[in-house]
């Protein structure tokens, strides 16, 4: 059952971070992809600079959606060049 919540968060921070990035979404499959890459960004960057985003799935939300914001950011510059 684990694994449904960490694809169900991967697929909503996915898709908030298209949204908020003004692209899109990027497909059931893309959001969950970049969701869950967003969860290991976000995670690391949260603990990195010591934030706690709180408990429970909206925290969890939270940060994978931070780190898919950063992502994208990434891959545009990255993109540009």
């Amino acid at each position: 059952m684990d694994i449904i919540w960490f694809l169900i968060i991967g697929l909503v921070a996915g898709w908030l971070a298209g949204t908020l990035m003004s692209s899109g979404g990027y497909g059931i499959i893309g959001d969950i992809v970049l969701g869950i890459l967003g969860a290991v960004i976000g995670g690391y960057l949260f603990s990195s600079l010591g934030v706690s985003a709180g408990g429970g799935t909206l925290g969890s939300i939270i940060v994978a959606t931070v780190g898919a914001v950063v992502l994208i950011a990434l891959l545009r510059l990255v993109k540009r060049t």
